[in-house]
């Protein structure tokens, strides 16, 4: 059966494992063995889940201070409701905003067009009057058409902003590692004088590189006026201090999966007078895909786990800024949203693992690894 090729195909490339029983199921394999399968990717996390829900539950009984209370999953799951609401809600009145201020623009324009009319019939006493009130009126309506809402960000913008952070700071460690990684590959001397440095800076925190991040970042906008500036200081020293952090794994894999490609292509193009450069693009690149994006996935988890803290210090509006300023609300559902967040945190990260290991996927040769 093609379709069922495809399926299978589409569950380990896309390294859901958890799918291909039901397929072999839909394509009449063996029962048995297909329920064993089910209850291996299905029922025991399902009963794992619900294990460490009852567990959870039981210890938010438990674990009560004169201050403060473990969330229950029933409080987690309510304050994460609320603040999809919130959300909701506060778009609702930004957009109930932005039609009063058009229907204010609207009218100013008619009463600076109708100050036009009574000017042009005015005497020269007059008109000079109503000139100004004409102009009056247009400069408001010009406000009232610009208006920007400026209502503090929710929830979900938060996350949409660490997203974007995340995505800004791992392209640039990306841009960074694969060229050095590559160069460290090809020459042992290269690799001989990157490697003092790979090995003193990749254990570094990233508490300690914030400050560093934000001291050069201070000294690039000095002069800079901020309305002007295309990112913000805070959104940078985030994006700098997960670029620092996260390119290590991927220099690294990198440097090892050139260095590890087949001497036998080498050799092959070699035969053929290929350039150098054809053999970057045409042999050493593609052989060393599958590790490269190994070391990718790996980078993008480190980055996405540095953000959270970078987000804290930088007072980067993202999602560790929320957890922060939650915390430091101290109001009764903080500590609810907070268990929310993290488990938003941790699913954000699921997927981006799901998407680095489609991608390495797609790029290995022989059979993909569904891990």
């Amino acid at each position: 059966m093609n379709w069922r090729g495809k399926l299978l195909t589409f569950c380990k490339v896309t390294g859901m494992p958890v799918l291909e029983p039901f397929v072999r199921l839909a394509a009449g394999e063996d029962v048995k063995e297909q329920l064993v399968g089910i209850s291996k990717f299905v029922l025991l996390p399902a009963l794992a889940i619900a294990l460490f829900i009852g567990l959870w539950s039981a210890a938010a009984k438990t674990i009560v201070s004169d201050s403060a209370q473990l969330p229950s999953p029933t409080a987690t799951w309510n304050a994460g409701i609320e603040l999809f609401e919130m959300h909701a809600d506060q778009r609702q009145a930004d957009r109930d905003a932005k039609k009063e201020k058009l229907t204010e623009a609207v009218e100013s324009l008619a009463m600076a067009r109708g100050f036009d009319e009574l000017a042009a019939k005015a005497t020269e006493e007059k008109k000079s009057l109503y000139a100004a009130e004409a102009q009056k009126n247009r400069k408001r309506a010009v406000l009232a058409a610009n208006y920007t809402p400026s209502s503090a960000p929710t929830f979900i913008d938060q996350i949409i902003n660490s997203l974007v952070t995340v995505a800004f700071g791992f392209l640039i460690a990306t841009a960074i590692a694969i060229p050095i990684g590559v160069m460290c590959g090809m020459s042992p001397w290269v690799n001989a004088a990157m490697t003092p440095f790979i090995q003193v800076f990749k254990p570094v925190s990233p508490l300690a590189w914030l400050p560093i991040a934000a001291v050069v970042i201070i000294w690039a906008y000095s002069g800079t006026d901020p309305e002007d500036a295309l990112f913000s200081k805070a959104f940078l020293t985030s994006a700098a201090t997960v670029s620092l952090c996260s390119l290590w794994p991927t220099l690294v894999n990198t440097t090892f999966g050139v260095a590890s490609v087949n001497q036998d292509y080498l050799n092959v193009a070699r035969v053929l007078k290929l350039s150098w450069a054809q053999q970057l693009y045409k042999i050493i690149l593609p052989a060393s895909l599958p590790l490269m994006f190994a070391g990718l996935r790996i980078s993008l988890g480190v980055g996405w786990m540095v953000l959270i803290a970078a987000d804290m210090l930088a007072q980067n509006p993202g999602l560790g800024k929320f957890v922060w300023d939650t915390y430091q609300n101290g109001s009764s559902v903080s500590y609810a949203r907070i268990t929310f967040s993290v488990i938003v945190i941790g699913a954000i990260g699921l997927v981006f693992d799901r998407i680095m290991i489609c991608l390495r996927n797609l790029v290995s040769f022989g059979d993909t690894a569904p891990a």
